[in-house]
């Protein structure tokens, strides 16, 4: 079954045609990425979706009787809503079926008629398979999963920032009995935990979901299919992002290829073509028609265009060598924020070459311990050193300049006293050609600001990059080229990144601030993931041994601990097992979402009950 069907479709703006002819199916339950260059109409293409915008040609077709959400619309609220009145939204259709059950029960005071009794009956029942019982469970579940915290449900919607608007509007859209999911940039607002229990909750949601992004382990994790838009018109890849960037790349080659066969046999007919002309003068008229007929074929061959493929960046750094074994150093590192501490007593050392990746969830101090490297911030206790002869550059989250009026040649000339041929040249080699460098800095987006700020780092002798979130915001292009530059690098690097991709590619080393507490793993994210998971298996090992270790036997008297010890005992195992039995099903219903909100409702239910007989458990053991 088609969910959703484009036709042919056309729209542009101020006579530039941005579709021209979009033309695709979406099936039922299908989780598809569009991607393209910014510009390319992705936007444009959700909101023709949605149909907050007409196409100006062809038919968009999708299917009858399912609910559309849209997470970049944020609908207005009434004045004085609190995000708990936007979240509580969600379930206006169980609410309305609530009124209606609750009239009737008014109504059966006086009225026990079998037709009464039947409509509440059939209300009930709907009531009860929508999930109208489960309501208050379902918006924690969320709310806690995309940390949406108590204080900021209590809190006027209004007065959120425009990432904590989207945030809670992407919890109400996923709390709505919705069937097409169109995600625009659905982790740009989210922290590594809440993009990481999104993918869980997309990859268990069984309505069809299209999405743009440019979290590229996100779309790697997420998505099935790939759609591509590109000057208006889309190309199809049969799977995810890795799938897509190797089938693009092998489409390359063998189109390369079959350009440059028919470049050999356009040479080859254009000497016979000659050749035959110049017969022909001598006296055959009868091959001046072979020759006409070969130009044509010519003029067919000269008609398919050169393959292009992304001009990658041709830079390097110009590295200082680093002397000595110590790069950085951190001692008894403390730093805290009202009754918020970030950490303390740090111990840090890191060596010249590392690539040090710090991650944590927001507001755990990453961007604060690399202001405090950077002397920006005082540390409440201890110090950072760095290391002899240690130069360092740094590039912030947010990219600004001086004056932003300037062109991109005059901020090199002034601001890196360049000439201007030099100037030139170094912005060509990060993409800055022809007239783009008489634009105004403060016109160019975002990723064309960090890379010219790129550009003008790489101009110094530098040993130890520092980078916040350097591909926050930007699109597919802008951070492969960030990360084409930083491939050569061979100097020390140290970066905060929610971007996986990224981390995965340069770090040799994570610190993960958490709870007030550095964790300092050496080896890159894959492996970092994998010794957590691992570590969560052992302690959920280790409480289970403890809950089922044998204790040394002693006569049980009337009243006697040892007596209640072994009746809790009893208890935990059969409430292991249901959990277990319970675990099995949701494995089993993998793919069926409201089956497993309903197992996972009973399983929280029944945990709760085994870590009351666990505490019971360990105060008589203690007795």
């Amino acid at each position: 079954m088609i969910d959703i069907s484009l036709q042919n479709v056309k729209k542009g703006f101020g006579g530039t045609e941005i579709l021209r002819g979009v033309s695709f199916d979406v099936q039922a339950g299908e989780r598809v990425a569009l991607l393209g260059p910014n510009g390319a109409g992705k936007t444009t293409l959700l909101r023709v979706l949605t149909g907050a915008l007409e196409p100006d040609e062809g038919t968009v077709v999708l299917a009858a009787g399912k609910r559309v959400g849209l997470i970049s619309q944020i609908p207005v609220y009434p004045e004085g809503y609190t995000t708990e009145d936007v979240l509580r939204s969600a379930f206006r259709h169980l609410d309305r079926i609530r009124e209606k059950m609750t009239a009737l029960e008014a109504a059966m005071q006086t009225d026990d008629s079998p037709a009464t009794l039947a409509r509440y009956d059939a209300l009930a029942a709907e009531y009860d398979r929508l999930g109208g019982y489960n309501t208050d469970f379902e918006r924690d579940r969320v709310a806690n999963g995309l940390d949406i915290s108590p204080a900021m449900r209590a809190q006027d919607f209004a007065s959120l920032s425009g990432g904590e608007k989207t945030r809670v509007n992407l919890a109400r859209l996923l709390l709505e009995d919705t069937d097409i999911l169109l995600l625009d940039e659905p982790t740009n607002h989210l922290d590594l935990k809440s993009t990481q229990w999104l993918e869980d909750f997309l990859l268990r949601f069984q309505g069809t979901v299209l999405t743009v992004s440019h979290d590229r382990w996100f779309l790697d994790t997420v998505v099935q299919r790939t759609i591509e838009l590109d000057q208006g018109v889309c190309q199809f890849y049969a799977g995810n992002y890795s799938f897509y960037i190797a089938e693009k790349q092998r489409r390359y080659q063998e189109m390369q290829k079959q350009y440059e066969k028919s470049q050999r046999e356009i040479a080859h007919l254009e000497q016979a073509a000659r050749d035959l002309r110049l017969w022909a003068f001598l006296g055959n008229d009868k091959l001046y028609k072979r020759a006409f007929s070969m130009e044509k074929r010519i003029a067919k061959l000269q008609t398919a265009p050169k393959p292009t493929s992304a001009r990658k960046l041709n830079v390097r750094f110009k590295e200082r060598e680093l002397l000595g074994d110590e790069a950085l150093v951190i001692d008894d590192l403390g730093k805290s924020f009202g009754d918020k501490r970030l950490f303390e007593h740090l111990e840090l050392l890191i060596r010249p070459g590392e690539r040090v990746a710090v991650m944590g969830d927001n507001g755990s101090g990453k961007s604060t311990l690399v202001k405090i490297i950077l002397g920006e911030i005082t540390p409440d206790s201890g110090y950072t050193r760095l290391g002899p002869a240690v130069r360092t550059a740094y590039l912030p989250q947010l990219v600004t300049f001086d004056h932003p009026e300037r062109t991109l040649v005059d901020t090199l000339i002034y601001d890196d006293k360049a000439l201007p041929q030099d100037a030139r040249d170094r912005l060509a080699a990060f993409n800055f050609t022809g007239e783009d460098v008489f634009k105004t800095v403060g016109s160019l987006s975002g990723g064309e600001q960090s890379r010219l700020r790129l550009c003008m780092l790489m101009k110094s002798d530098i040993n130890f990059l520092i980078l916040d979130e350097p591909t926050n915001h930007l699109d597919i292009a802008s951070r492969e080229w960030i990360e084409n530059a930083l491939d050569d690098y061979g100097g020390t690097l140290l970066f905060v990144s929610h971007d996986r991709w990224f981390t995965d590619r340069f770090a040799t080393r994570i610190w993960e601030l958490k709870d007030g507490k550095l964790t300092d793993f050496a080896g890159g994210y894959t492996e970092f993931q994998a010794y957590k998971a691992r570590q969560t298996e052992l302690t959920l090992a280790a409480r289970h041994h403890e809950a089922k270790a044998p204790k040394a036997a002693r006569p049980a008297r009337a009243g006697d601990p040892a007596k209640k010890l072994a009746r809790l005992e009893r208890e935990i195992e059969k409430l292991e097992s249901a959990i277990g039995d319970l675990t099995a099903q949701e494995e089993a219903n993998a793919t069926d979402y409201q089956k497993l909100m309903e197992l996972g409702s009973e399983k929280a239910a029944l945990q709760e009950k085994l870590d009351g007989l666990y505490g019971e458990w360990e105060a008589l053991a203690d007795a």
